[in-house]
């Protein structure tokens, strides 16, 4: 497709007109104000089998809880509560019951965890692939949803957790790799990730938290999409970006690059924000760089630049 994915979402932002106070496409959930001092949120996403997953090698438990938490994770990265989920799925010929059964089993306990119930959804039939799709309807105070364009000259850019361990469980799938050991964790937290709802239920409420939004495509990706929002740039510093124990390790073993992972690498499903200097911030974070009024993204600490995965 010529226009890229993100040129052909650009493009049909840009032939529909929202209505006053609400928030459209171009953050992780649309934003609806409601007359009670609160704020809707509703993000959607889709899981294609060859694209997202390999049928072959995702087990149908945790295929179920990566449904659950990728879409989670949009409301996390906004500062909302997810309330509840639609699922549509779209099935082909040959999946047995006892499959969709340990679906839905690693769907509900992901949900379950954050008191976010299924309610309603649709079913059919799929010619060749398991197609995948997810709503999920979220909360918040009215005017504390977290947006990609709030960043500011200046703001520290922050991220929660580790980086590139999603990334290096993948290249443990795609190359056959042992399922146990330190390789067996990354490919863990390919398949399990956890949303980080009650971070960013904290971080939303906290004054001096600007711009947030989850690392799905790889910070890379996910924070051109701040600055772009924004209208801003920023320098980060690859030496700081945090890596896990078990990245560094199963790197050193295999010759992989860990940088490019965490910087390029996509599906970690923590957050990505940024906040003023002297902020007081609430959760667990690593500071990786800063916002700048000067158009660009400047990488400090090595040659290369990284730009996030993209579907096409």
């Amino acid at each position: 497709m010529e226009k890229g994915e993100f040129g052909l979402i650009d493009w049909i932002r840009k032939q529909v007109k929202v209505p006053d106070g609400v928030l459209g496409i171009g953050d992780d959930c649309a934003v609806l104000p409601q007359h009670d001092g609160l704020e809707t949120l509703v993000t959607t996403d889709m899981l294609v089998e060859g694209v997202h997953f390999l049928l072959d090698d995702i087990d149908p438990y945790s295929l179920g809880w990566k449904s659950a938490a990728v879409n989670l994770s949009d409301i996390a990265g906004m500062g909302g509560k997810p309330v509840g989920t639609f699922l549509s799925i779209a099935l082909p010929k040959g999946l047995s019951d006892s499959y969709l059964e340990r679906f839905f089993e690693g769907y509900k306990a992901l949900s379950d965890r954050f008191s976010c119930p299924l309610l309603g959804g649709d079913t059919t039939a799929s010619p060749d692939r398991l197609c995948i799709n997810v709503t999920v309807l979220g909360t918040c105070a009215a005017g504390q949803s977290r947006k990609r364009s709030a960043a500011q000259p200046g703001d520290l850019i922050c991220v929660t957790g580790t980086l590139g361990d999603s990334a290096g469980g993948l290249k443990v799938v795609l190359d056959n790799l042992e399922k146990n050991g330190e390789e067996g964790v990354l490919r863990e937290r390919h398949y399990r990730p956890v949303p980080k709802v009650e971070e960013g239920m904290s971080l939303a409420a906290t004054p001096g938290i600007n711009a947030m939004m989850d690392i799905s495509d790889g910070i890379g990706s996910d924070l051109r999409h701040i600055l772009e929002e924004s209208g801003a740039g920023a320098r980060v510093d690859v030496r700081s970006l945090p890596l896990s124990a078990e990245l560094r390790t199963v790197c050193a073993r295999r010759g992989w690059d860990p940088v490019g992972l965490a910087a390029g690498g996509g599906e970690d499903y923590e957050l990505l924000f940024t906040c003023r200097p002297g902020t007081k911030v609430p959760v667990p974070h690593t500071v990786i760089g800063e916002i700048l009024a000067s158009p660009g993204l400047r990488w400090e600490g090595t040659d290369k630049d990284f730009t996030g995965f993209r579907h096409f």
